[in-house]
């Protein structure tokens, strides 16, 4: 993560922004495509869209991101969390060669991150987390799937709905996405509340 003069946090999907275009501008950017996760905000994908450059979403988990940067031989990829691949500068994500990247190309630029971010119109999200006895299937729990569709139907293209399980913890993960808070929120905590009831602890 970084931040900027005022103070703000600069995450990884910011980061993935500054680059890309960077990479593009030089013409380093394979087959003008980013690979990101599930997890990256919709206004990424909006502002990369803007400079011409397409974003593939890869499961959250950076092996995860590098297997689909091999498979489209993609120049960049990272997660929201501010891990980032570089392949033709290292083999593995590294913070400080992603600060020294980010710091070079303000330096040939002279814009600052404030300036080179402008434009990235982050969608309010929200992640729920809620605690699990199993793991079953989502899709197979009536009250869980209809919740799920209920959300997905109305939001349609101004937000997302991403729910998974935790690859590590006993945890299910709501992740809702939308221009309108009050939408993100009214199904974060349906959705939350369907999964509890039927699996909670």
């Amino acid at each position: 993560m970084l931040a900027d003069a005022r103070g703000n946090v600069i995450n990884g999907d910011a980061i993935l922004l500054m680059v890309a275009r960077d990479l593009k501008t030089r013409g380093m950017l394979t087959g003008d495509l980013v690979v990101a996760t599930t997890m990256s905000n919709m206004g990424l994908e909006a502002a990369l869209k803007r400079s011409g450059i397409k974003m593939l979403r890869a499961p959250v988990g950076d092996r995860y991101v590098l297997e689909e940067m091999q498979k489209h031989n993609a120049s960049l990829g990272g997660e929201q969390s501010g891990h980032i691949l570089l392949p033709h500068l290292a083999t593995t994500g590294d913070g400080i060669l992603t600060a020294l990247v980010v710091l070079d190309l303000i330096a040939r630029g002279g814009k600052t991150v404030e300036e080179l971010t402008a434009d990235l119109k982050v969608y309010p999200q929200v992640i729920v987390n809620v605690k699990v006895r199993e793991k079953k299937p989502l899709d197979t729990i009536p009250a869980v799937a209809a919740a799920i569709r209920a959300a997905e139907e109305e939001l349609k293209d101004s937000g997302r709905v991403v729910i998974r399980y935790s690859g590590t913890e006993k945890l299910a993960r709501v992740m809702i996405e939308a221009e309108s808070e009050s939408a993100m929120k009214e199904h974060s905590e349906r959705i939350a509340a369907a999964i509890r009831t039927e699996l909670g602890i």
